[in-house]
């Protein structure tokens, strides 16, 4: 290995040995309520139960698509074997995720007992191993994939493979979750009348199971293959922009990457010794050190490494201020303490109906901000950079992403932490600190989303300039019949994979609201708390629903480029893949900030205005985050990755069209 692969490697690691030592942090802190201790215990064994299924399934389909890449004439076992490469290690930055959230829920409800920033940095630096680990195996992912065979082609084996993996696990973690949540609000909340994380709500374990499947083990394999689909892209524009940039070039993604989990680890140190009354802005100081420490640390890497092409760096800067501002817009848009959701809170006070026209046009408009700040960052990098600067645009975006993720993943802990605290009779206060963590945890997830998907949309476009330079393509002609139909569809798959997703989430919950009523009529003395409800059933129907609606929609992510390359040509799929970026870009900040804003109205409500919880504005407010849920945690993020997994499936049998 040369100099910088050295350095890129040891990077990889020193993130690694972070994340260990948060874990043995996290592992160490004991758990004194022995109910907490149980009622986490039966989070952890839901998830392993449902993790364990889905890998199975998983299985099958890696075996099965590896086998067809190795074997089809024009195609590369090299390629099939980076595939199988890229699935595995997403699946372990998923599992790695899910397994250290599970075991942080109770330890940050007894933390916040302490104090607020107790519970604040157990939850964080629990969230931390998560993001450590997503981008320290993603970095190792990419370079020993370079590594093996020196051939950036093959390399998008990895990236069709991670975002394959990310696809199924986004899918079936938001079927699984929302089925539970939208049956426990619905029945309990709303019908029965009892609190939110009520022990009596047969449907409250899954739910909080249904946390850690969806918005960590999820999210961590989301945000992970947009990590590598970004570093392989830019690495890919790299290598054949070496004559403009030095024979060095290929490697600046990846070393920016690895100067970023040095910047995630400081930011980590401002979790650790700023102490604020509000955690919120604990964590914005942290994400802010942690962007500052990777764009100071860049300066002189692109000097050494590109010596004579500083405007790199403006391009990377673009992509990174990109991102802020996206945040910053999300955060606006999603977080109660701003007018927004407030406004929908507000319009809650006359019904449902007012509750769902409010939100939907807030998640509307919520779109313009990030679609000027991605067009402004795409302009601003070409300007300096070219097609190269774009895709270091989209590494920008992303170099930190140690710190975005560590809060994404903090939210769901911070939401078990919440509901064991209720289950587990800790207390009022207990309880309501951990509801203040809980609901910055909404605005985080919303926030880490709208990065999530408007980093994906840089990134798709990096994916369609290198589909359009293997096939050959130097424009796309918008007069082609075939490029027009390519377009149609292209807009189409979006629509249909949110429906898709969208209506499995509804048939799972309707199972879910039969069960809780029925046991709820069933069994004598539930609702009174003399009896204890049947947690395990309820569980068995969130996994069985989400194991079996998950195969469609991830199907048709592969057969849709499929069908439009073969059938209509190269020109055609770049129509298509252009179309589903824009459309699914568009759909995917819409679903997310909508639910991300009905949620946060609901708990402006249950903070003790407009009448507060089982005011008609709360029970109106409720139903608003009901449809939310399937919006902001199933359909929203899967569309994210679907726009990048139809690129790199394109990218993987770009070959076989130029036979």
């Amino acid at each position: 290995m040369g100099q910088f692969e050295i350095w890129i490697l040891l990077s990889a690691l020193v993130g690694l040995i972070g994340a260990g030592i948060f874990a043995y942090q996290i592992k160490n802190k004991k758990v004194a309520n022995n109910r907490a201790k149980e009622i986490s215990e039966h989070i952890h064994q839901g998830a392993l139960v449902y993790l364990n299924k889905q890998y199975r399934v998983l299985a099958i389909f890696i075996i099965v698509v590896s086998l067809l890449i190795a074997f089809v004439p024009g195609l590369s076992w090299k390629t099939a074997l980076l595939f199988t490469f890229g699935s595995v290690i997403s699946i372990a930055a998923g599992n790695i995720g899910m397994r250290i959230a599970t075991l942080a829920n109770a330890k940050t409800a007894e933390a916040v007992q302490e104090n607020l920033h107790q519970g604040l940095k157990t939850a964080f630096f629990a969230g931390s191993v998560s993001g450590l680990a997503v981008v320290s195996l993603g970095l190792i992912g990419v370079l020993v994939s370079y590594l093996l065979f020196k051939d950036i082609d093959v390399m998008f084996g990895f990236a069709f493979g991670a975002s394959s993996v990310a696809l199924f696990a986004r899918v079936g973690g938001g079927i699984y979750t929302k089925a539970a949540d939208v049956g426990a609000d619905l029945v309990g909340k709303v019908e029965a009348g009892i609190p939110e994380d009520d022990p009596r709500n047969p449907a409250v374990i899954a739910d909080n199971v249904g946390d850690n499947v969806g918005d960590v083990a999820g999210m961590g394999a989301d945000l992970y293959e947009t990590y590598v689909d970004a570093i392989i892209a830019a690495t890919a524009l790299g290598s054949i922009s070496m004559a403009t940039f030095g024979p060095d070039a290929l490697f600046l993604p990846m070393l920016l990457a690895a100067v970023g989990i040095i910047g995630t680890l400081i930011g980590n140190a401002v979790v650790q010794y700023f102490k604020h009354p509000k955690p919120h802005v604990v964590i914005n100081a942290a994400i802010a050190v942690a962007n500052g420490a990777t764009t100071i640390f860049a300066i002189p890497l692109i000097y050494y490494i590109l010596p004579g092409n500083f405007n790199v760096f403006w391009a990377l800067l673009a992509g990174l201020l990109a991102g802020v501002l996206i945040s910053l817009a999300t955060d606006y848009f999603t977080s109660y303490r701003y007018r927004p959701t407030r406004y929908i809170a507000e319009s809650a006070q006359t019904g449902p109906a007012t509750t769902i026209i409010s939100g939907l046009a807030v998640g509307m408009i919520s779109t313009v901000a990030p679609i000027v700040a991605v067009s402004a960052a795409t302009l601003t990098a070409y300007y300096f950079a070219g097609l190269f600067g774009i895709a270091m645009a989209a590494v920008g975006m992303l170099a930190s992403l140690g710190i975005t993720l560590a809060t994404d993943t903090y939210g769901p802990i911070a939401d078990n932490a919440a509901g064991i605290a209720e289950m587990a009779g800790m207390g009022k206060e207990t309880r309501e600190r951990a509801e203040v963590l809980d609901a910055i945890g909404n605005s985080t997830a919303a926030v880490g989303k709208g990065f999530s998907v408007s980093a994906a949309a840089l990134i798709a476009l990096v994916l369609l300039i290198s589909f359009s330079q293997i096939v050959g393509l130097e424009v796309i002609n918008l007069l082609s019949a075939n490029v027009i139909v390519g377009m149609f569809f292209g807009g189409l798959l979006p629509f249909v994979f949110a429906a898709l997703t969208m209506k499995s989430v509804g048939k799972a919950a309707f199972k879910m609201v039969q069960e809780v009523r029925r046991q709820f009529k069933e069994i004598p003395g539930l609702l009174e708390g003399t009896a204890k409800p049947d947690h395990r059933r309820c569980i068995e129907i969130s996994t069985q629903a989400a194991i079996k609606e998950m195969i469609l929609p991830g199907a048709l992510a592969i057969i849709f480029p499929l069908a439009v390359g073969f059938g209509l040509g190269a020109a055609a799929l770049a129509g298509f893949l252009a179309s589903s970026m824009t459309v699914g870009f568009l759909m995917a900040i819409f679903m997310a900030n909508t639910g991300g804003a009905w949620d946060n109205a609901k708990k402006y409500i249950e903070a003790g205005n407009l009448g507060g919880k089982g005011s008609d504005a709360h029970k109106a407010a409720v139903i608003g985050d009901t449809v939310g849920d399937p919006f902001k945690d199933t359909s929203g993020p899967s569309v994210n990755i679907l726009i990048k997994v139809v690129a790199t499936a394109s990218i993987v049998i770009a070959p076989l069209l130029l036979l």
